[in-house]
């Protein structure tokens, strides 16, 4: 199992660590308050769903993030390292959203008299304080990982080869492999919003799909590297065919979010609406990259990147390093001593 083993790897896990437990412990007690000022009865109200909802995002996306942190610095991806600064701020970008959702939420609330009034004061110090604790957060993530990029720089460029062209083949590749772990987190985070906050029956086609996406878009992202790295000109073809239709369907829900035509919906779409928007505009801005960097991955099939791309991990150069042998083994050799330096007859 891959332990950080020098100061700039242990900088960028702990500083990732670090800002997990602080903006979890701002959360927590977010929740806690919260739930605590709910009155009876209050929790079947779809407003009352969003902290939870939220809470429950927010540590799976730390966790998450902590497995790419740990994942990136194990394999010695570089451009997973940069991605897991923009991942961060993502989840900046996130936090504030869902702080002006969550005032909005206890609005609706106090309007219905189901929650105690004054709780938005109590809370508001806490939701700003998660965004500078991520900001901060992500500046230092972001000098960790020009630290890094130094590093493992070198260690890709005496593993692969000095060719320049396939250094950048390989490089696509990374982009690439990066891009379908955070669509992967994106995705997720849309689906559960949709799902918990705006709900449904399960007669409603809407949602059994919805279900059902969540393990197939899995599958799809696991499917989409497998293929890549074996080179499937018909696989590429198909997934990117798949991306296609993923985006004309977060198209789609952006348009049933602002559709005034279809009242109803608005109304069920509108307690997560401007977090729903956010992770939409997000997913959809990923899957145009995602499309672009999977026609270029396509473009280097069978150009000598197979066997670096089906290598998980960048190599060690030091694990290959053989010293020279020993006076003892010269003479201990099997097929009797050995002279330790060239002779001239």
């Amino acid at each position: 199992m891959y332990v950080p083993n020098d100061r700039w790897t242990w900088s960028f896990t702990l500083v990732a660590l670090f800002q997990a437990i602080i903006a979890l412990a701002l959360e927590a007690y977010v929740f806690g308050r919260f739930e605590a000022s709910l009155h009876s009865g209050a929790s079947e109200q779809s407003a009352a769903r969003t902290i939870p909802t939220y809470l429950s995002l927010y540590i799976f996306g730390f966790i998450y993030e902590l497995v790419l942190v740990w994942d990136a610095l194990r394999v010695k991806n570089t451009i997973q390292v940069i991605g897991i600064c923009l991942y961060n701020v993502g989840m900046l970008i996130y936090s504030a959203v869902k702080m002006d959702q969550i005032d909005d939420a206890i609005r609706e609330l106090t309007k219905g008299n189901w929650i105690e009034p004054g709780i938005w004061d109590d809370l508001r110090p806490f939701l700003v304080a998660a965004p500078a604790v991520l900001a901060l957060g992500t500046v230092a993530l972001s000098f960790c990982a020009w630290k890094l990029y130094g590093v493992f720089s070198w260690d890709i460029y005496k593993s692969i080869s000095a060719d320049l062209q396939l250094k950048r083949r390989f490089l696509v590749f990374q982009v690439y492999i990066t891009l379908l772990k955070l669509d992967f987190f994106f995705f997720l985070a849309f689906t559960v919003q949709f799902l918990v906050i705006v709900g449904g029956s399960f007669e409603d086609a809407e949602i059994i799909l919805t279900i059902i996406a969540i393990p197939v878009t899995i599958i799809i992202l696991w499917l989409a590297a497998v293929v890549t790295r074996r080179e499937s000109y018909a696989g590429q073809a198909c997934i990117i065919v798949i991306y296609f239709a993923a985006m004309a369907y977060f198209i789609f829900k952006l348009f049933r979010m602002y559709d005034n035509s279809n009242p109803e919906k608005v109304l069920e779409y509108y307690p997560a609406r401007k977090s729903l928007t956010t992770f939409a505009v997000l997913t959809i801005l990923l899957l145009v990259v995602t499309i672009v960097t999977a026609g270029l991955c396509t473009k280097n099939f069978n150009k000598g990147l197979a066997p670096h791309v089906r290598r998980r991990k960048i190599a060690n150069p030091e694990d290959s390093y053989k010293p020279y042998p020993s006076a003892h083994d010269l003479n201990n050799h099997p097929m009797g001593p050995v002279p330790n330096r060239m002779t001239i007859d």
